[in-house]
């Protein structure tokens, strides 16, 4: 059994969760790779611990059984760029507050390893979306793709930007707004979500059209099929606008064409009967929760 490992920085008791499921995969006698700044982090708190290494260009490849994930959603999101089409299925462990993505308890390693090895588990494919443009965006080069969402929004500037929008090759709307947010149905929880988009399951074959602080009240989002292709041009007073794939930043020329569609490739996500879906939306949107009840 082959696990690779991945996490960021960390409060001071999180690290003993990691060291716990590192003895664990021992006695599994299982193959370990670690995310090279976080094998440095280990091995400064614990010297005598080396293990193999990984980054994005080397060190992992679809033999892989597992993906552990420390921390919350924003790991998991960068998590993705190391897997990207490997096909290696990640699971998250919460490092703090209770996440949509990283959802498994950090007390809880020892026995979430012992369920995978039993396969007490589903896997859960979640579609990505893709962004091309011409020439490419030189921030994203071979990363050009997301599991939340792309966003454009505007830059150095408080004016809202126009969004020229196409699907398909029709024509939708010029949204003015702060920006556009086109997202995944995993990426439905979170910037889309906060902007008054709706909630979508995971496996819904949907993208959602979602504008930022839109002018115009009437603009609302928009939940589209996920095999089509969104053409999107922004002009506004500046000359430059951003452009964001989940966390990753990029400043874009305005007037460049940029062309975003389902990737390619999707992600598979462990999910234990104890932590799904449903029940994260309900303890995380207090859905059923009334205090007059």
């Amino acid at each position: 059994m082959k696990i690779a490992i991945y996490g960021q920085s960390y409060q001071d008791n999180a690290l003993k969760y990691v060291f716990e499921l590192l003895e664990e995969l021992a006695k599994m006698e299982a193959t370990v790779a670690i995310e090279e700044e976080f094998h440095d982090l280990i091995t400064t708190h614990k010297p005598a611990s080396t293990y193999d290494t990984f980054n994005h260009s080397a060190g992992l490849d679809a033999d892989f059984d597992l993906f552990v994930s420390f921390g919350g959603d924003g790991t998991i999101l960068r998590a993705v760029t190391f897997v990207g089409a490997l096909g290696i299925p990640i699971v998250g462990v919460n490092t703090g507050r209770l996440g949509f993505l990283s959802t498994y308890k950090k007390e809880e390693v020892r026995s979430m390893m012992h369920a995978f090895v039993s396969g007490d588990y589903t896997v859960v494919e979640r579609s990505l979306v893709s962004i091309m443009a011409s020439p490419q965006i030189e921030e994203f080069n071979d990363l050009n793709f997301a599991l939340n969402e792309v966003t454009v929004s505007r830059k150095d500037t408080t004016s809202m930007i126009t969004v020229e929008t196409h699907l398909n090759d029709e024509y939708l709307t010029s949204y003015w707004a702060d920006g556009l947010i086109i997202s995944t149905p995993t990426g439905s929880t979170g910037y889309s979500l906060s902007c008054g988009g709706p909630v979508i399951t995971p496996t819904a074959q949907s993208l959602v059209i979602t504008p930022i602080a839109p002018h115009n009240l009437n603009a609302r989002p928009l939940v589209i099929s996920d095999d089509t292709v969104i053409r999107i041009k922004v002009s506004g007073r500046e000359d430059q606008h951003m452009v964001s794939l989940d966390s990753r930043l990029a400043s874009i020329a305005n007037g460049k064409e940029l062309v975003i569609q389902k990737a390619d490739f999707t992600i598979k996500m462990i999910e234990y009967a104890s932590e799904s879906f449903l029940k994260t939306i309900r303890n995380k949107l207090l859905w059923g929760q009334d205090k007059r009840n």
